[in-house]
């Protein structure tokens, strides 16, 4: 299920933007870009989208931008001081155990991390975080907000589908009615055929036989458990909460009956339905991956 959402602000002269956008999947995908220097930040992000959210690959991005000298970068005398002082005791230890190792550019020691500040460790932290949250919680309710329309429109589209397989169910159950004096004559024909062919009889494989020609031109039951299926889909849809995973499942089923159906069909007109069936199925099913 699809989503976006941004909320923008700023305060004491820091500005930011937050922004989501989710695509639907089979369980929660966070992919968080977030700045490092705001501690707890992250933990704090994660947790409040897994209580709000349950499935679909999820971006979440925080952009800041500062307003004033005291943001702009500046060497940190004290992080440069340690990130020298590990490289000379790894180069010394490298030359101790005779390896030689690549000098470092000044631009790689600079992209270490802390050796260039950004003048927001200044800030306190938080405040900042708090207020940060806070327009997170905001953006995050958008978010669900918009995923809860969709979900609204796709469950419409659901029951209509629902409908549709419903119908062709009845269809089919009309067509089985229409038939069984077709199939009771067409079998006392080839019991005839039979009689007539052979003196001797077993009884008893004769009667295993026409068990087996019953139950394999016998599409009740399937018919049954596809009407079941529609009511019990209908039931998921009224249901608060996720249901995604439940319907896929269910799915699985409306499209195992249906090929029995199509291998037991025996007709032309019920075999037509079959493959009508399978065709909302599917259309249906693919619009369930986006059911949360």
């Amino acid at each position: 299920m699809t989503g976006f959402a941004s909320r923008a602000g700023d305060s004491d002269g820091l500005r930011w933007s937050w922004e989501l956008r989710g695509v639907n999947g089979k369980g929660l995908d966070l992919r968080l870009r977030l700045p490092d220097w705001i501690d707890g930040l992250e933990p704090a992000v994660r947790s409040a989208a897994a209580k709000r959210l349950t499935r679909g690959n999820v971006q979440v991005s925080l952009r800041l931008a500062g307003g004033g000298e005291d943001d702009a970068a500046r060497l940190d005398e004290a992080a440069l001081a340690r990130t020298l002082d590990a490289l000379a005791r790894i180069e010394a230890e490298a030359a101790r155990r005779g390896l030689a190792l690549v000098p470092s550019s000044a631009a790689e020691i600079v992209a270490q991390r802390g050796v260039m500040a950004t003048g927001q460790g200044a800030r306190a932290i938080a405040p900042l975080r708090a207020l940060l949250l806070a327009e997170f919680e905001t953006a995050l309710e958008d978010f669900a907000a918009m995923r809860a329309s969709e979900g609204a429109a796709l469950a419409a589209v659901l029951d209509g589908q629902l409908s549709q397989i419903d119908t062709l169910v009845q269809d089919a159950s009309a067509v089985v009615a229409m038939r069984r004096d077709e199939q009771r004559d067409r079998l006392r024909a080839a019991l005839a055929r039979v009689l007539d062919a052979s003196d001797e009889l077993d009884e008893a494989r004769m009667a295993q036989e026409l068990a087996l020609i019953a139950v394999k031109t016998d599409v009740t039951e399937e018919l049954d458990r596809l009407g079941a299926h529609v009511d019990a889909a209908r039931a998921l849809l009224a249901e608060p909460g996720a249901i995604g995973r439940k319907l896929d499942f269910l799915m699985q089923e409306f499209n195992r009956e249906t090929n029995t159906l199509c291998s037991k069909s025996g007709s032309t007109a019920l075999t037509r339905i079959g493959l009508d069936l399978k065709t909302v199925i599917d259309q249906m099913r693919e619009q369930v991956q986006n059911v949360e």
